[in-house]
């Protein structure tokens, strides 16, 4: 077992059930959820909300924002991450996210959901393209760390959006289509944008080990975060769900997807068995693999410490 002080997982979309982009998220199911992801072993996490309507930004990122703040759990939970709206709807780069709820990437849409979170939006993810320049620099200015996905990215876009802000990649290998380019495609242009950090999956089936090892000796320990992409069925048993609005099939594997879209929808892991994996793989040190578990994905959402020390988790 690694040894660490608790990882810090920046896409979560919800725990044991409980949806954090569902109409039927309460304040209660939001605290029990929070609960199950701070005793697997993450000590700090961003709730994560998926592309959906207005009425639903609304509610949901007032409410996670109000919950937070009554439970006193800023320090575990300092913010949100906003997966979408703004991103690309064709079919395979839009993944599991409901494409009628993609909007145009501008700060005046942008400022509606910030202001409905309570300007508690720590991470936008958004797809690199060349309208999204200035909400990219908006948001930055705002101290909303961007990264991009969910896109038919190349290297030029990427580095249009680098040069606006952007410092990461939505869990890069996925939210692209199941048949690519041989050479020109959206993981090639992001393993190949070297200023941008990569953040991936490690669950086992987001990405093949094999995959992971590219990943590894692509970006670096230091260019690299773990994230669990958990959904609402992590910690539930196998069997059929409806998860971020697509009816699920949860295998005994571990293997959560939509079988219709034929997409992954989420993981069902925790960031403990992310990391497990991940160092069963032998590709890391142990001081990398709480870099890549933990320190890296503090100092993507501005929170390392003057001096390079971690803050106490």
């Amino acid at each position: 077992m690694i040894k660490h002080s608790g990882w810090v997982d920046l896409q979560v979309n919800g725990q044991i059930g409980v949806d954090f982009s569902s109409a039927a998220l309460d304040r209660d199911g939001f605290l029990r959820a929070a609960e199950a992801v701070l005793t697997s072993g993450t000590a700090l996490f961003l709730p994560t909300v998926i592309t959906g309507s207005m009425a639903m930004y609304r509610r949901n990122l007032r409410l996670i924002a109000d919950a937070v703040e009554s439970a006193g759990l800023e320090k575990e939970i300092p913010g949100i991450h906003l997966e979408g709206p703004f991103l690309a709807p064709e079919p395979g780069y839009i993944g599991c996210h409901d494409p009628k709820f993609v909007q145009k990437p501008s700060p005046e849409n942008f400022d509606a959901l910030f202001d409905a979170a309570c300007g508690k939006i720590k991470l936008l993810t958004l797809a690199a393209s060349a309208d999204s320049g200035d909400l990219i620099e908006h948001a930055v200015k705002l101290g909303v760390t961007v990264s991009v996905g969910h896109h038919n990215a190349t290297p030029e876009s990427l580095g249009f959006a680098a040069r606006h802000g952007a410092t990461a990649l939505t869990h890069l290998g996925n939210g692209v289509p199941n048949f690519l380019p041989r050479h020109r495609n959206a993981i090639f242009a992001g393993l190949s944008a070297d200023g941008l950090t990569a953040m991936a999956i490690a669950d086992g089936h987001h990405l093949p080990a094999e995959v992971l090892k590219c990943f590894v000796r692509c970006k670096g320990a230091a260019k690299l975060v773990i994230v669990s992409d958990a959904s609402p069925a992590a910690g539930l048993p196998p069997g059929r769900y409806n998860v971020l609005g697509n009816d699920a099939i949860l295998e005994a594997s571990g293997r959560l997807y939509n079988p219709e879209k034929q997409c992954l929808v989420g993981s069902a892991s925790t960031l403990s068995k992310c990391m497990e994996f991940l160092a069963a793989l032998e590709l890391l040190s142990e001081k990398e693999l709480v870099a890549v578990g933990r320190d890296n994905a503090l100092a993507l959402i501005g929170m390392k410490q003057p001096g390079g020390a971690v803050g106490k988790l």
